[in-house]
């Protein structure tokens, strides 16, 4: 009977453990199951951040391809404008020659009649060219006949870039340009503190919304008017002063080639003479050679363009001064600069009688020459040093 009682109490107990041991396999069983459940969760979040992720970068390229078109499209509507409007133009004039022709049948008499028109009007033109040539030589009746000097005011050490006065402004300062590629303006009170030792320190820094493209650039009448980096044929027309784009045009016919072919960063170079503003550019159905463009600085419209013979072949730099176009050649490996191809818009200079002009007690190449109709004077840059040239002139005959 003793024997019985151990045996009675051990059933008892090993049925616990094994009901014990069931919970135990059934929790297990419950807890792996709920880590599968957690990593298929885990890799279906992270499957989910990933498409998120490529979501993100996929419309971040949309976007960037939607603001690059529409650029491209506000390019293509303004040139588009331009086309409209020459178009029109051409219209209006084929109009009028087909009145004209269509009127010139009626009778010989009337044929008679429109010989005295005609010849009427071939008379008030010739009139108005005349009153025209008269308007503009008036205020501009000298031609260069010598580069009498040179100061070289200030050597920054950039290779390209171009310096220059307000022409259009009474005041004395003076801006600086750097680079070829560049959105900053440096402004200077004058002349003194331009030619200080540490420039950036004294200098109004002036941003610009677009980088502007080769060395071409001028400043008028308080504007700054640039090529646009990356962009064909587009010029800016920035107001320094209130720090915004006053306005933007498209030159017809430029861009395409450099208008120097030994300044190939400069495919559009803006002048100021006493006239006011103009284009210098190459075109390739010409052979290469400058053409000029007269621009209104106001509306930025063209008011007339003219081929010039001078080739772009060994030119380096160029500036307008009294209606006439001056040209500096120079050679491949630099040298001493001269101006021996010269264009008078007026046909008051014999291009052919003038001689070669050299820039004399200097060796090297300019990145830019531009005239200033105020002081009568070259403001150039060559081989990273600010220059300004004295000019020698003469009563056009």
């Amino acid at each position: 009977m003793g024997v019985l009682q151990p045996r009675f109490l051990l059933v008892p107990l090993l049925t616990s453990l094994v009901g014990a041991a069931q919970y135990l396999l059934q929790d297990a069983a419950l807890l792996n199951y709920l880590d599968r459940r957690f990593l298929s969760l885990e890799k279906r979040l992270e499957k989910c951040n990933q498409d998120i992720l490529a979501y993100v970068d996929e419309f971040r390229d949309f976007s960037k391809t939607v603001v690059s078109r529409l650029a491209g499209l506000n390019a293509c509507k303004a040139e588009l404008k331009s086309d409209v409007q020459n178009l029109l133009s051409r219209i209006e004039r084929a109009q009028r020659d087909i009145d004209y022709f269509g009127s010139i049948t009626d009778s010989k008499a009337c044929l008679e009649v429109h010989e005295d028109l005609m010849k009427q009007q071939l008379i008030e033109e010739a009139e108005e060219k005349r009153k025209l040539q008269l308007v503009l030589n008036a205020s501009c009746d000298h031609m260069l006949t010598g580069i009498k000097s040179l100061k070289i005011v200030k050597k920054t050490g950039e290779k390209h870039g171009s310096w220059m006065k307000d022409p259009g402004k009474k005041h004395t300062k003076i801006y600086l340009l750097n680079g070829s590629v560049n959105n900053v303006i440096l402004e200077f009170a004058n002349i003194m503190t331009f030619t200080e030792n540490n420039q950036t320190l004294n200098a109004r820094r002036v941003t610009l919304p677009f980088p502007w493209e080769g060395t071409g650039h001028v400043i008028y009448q308080g504007f700054l008017f640039y090529h646009r980096y990356g962009s064909l044929n587009e010029i800016i027309k920035f107001n320094i002063q209130r720090r915004k784009v006053a306005g933007q045009m498209l030159l017809p016919g430029a861009g395409r080639i450099p208008a120097y072919q030994l300044s190939p960063h400069t495919k559009i170079d803006l002048a100021i003479d006493e006239q006011g503003l103009w284009a210098i550019h190459a075109e390739p159905e010409t052979g290469g050679n400058i053409a000029i463009t007269k621009l209104d600085h106001s509306t930025m419209a063209v008011e007339h363009s003219w081929d010039t013979p001078c080739s772009s072949q060994d030119a380096e730099a160029a500036f307008m001064a009294c209606n006439t176009l001056y040209v500096v050649y120079n050679s491949p490996s630099g040298g001493a600069s001269r101006i021996r191809c010269v264009y008078d818009i007026l046909g008051a200079v014999n291009t052919y009688e003038i001689p070669t002009l050299h820039f004399r007690k200097r060796q090297g190449s300019h990145s830019t020459v531009h005239y200033n109709p105020k002081e009568k004077q070259l403001f150039a840059w060559g081989d990273g040093s600010q220059i300004i040239y004295k000019l020698h002139t003469e009563q056009k005959v």
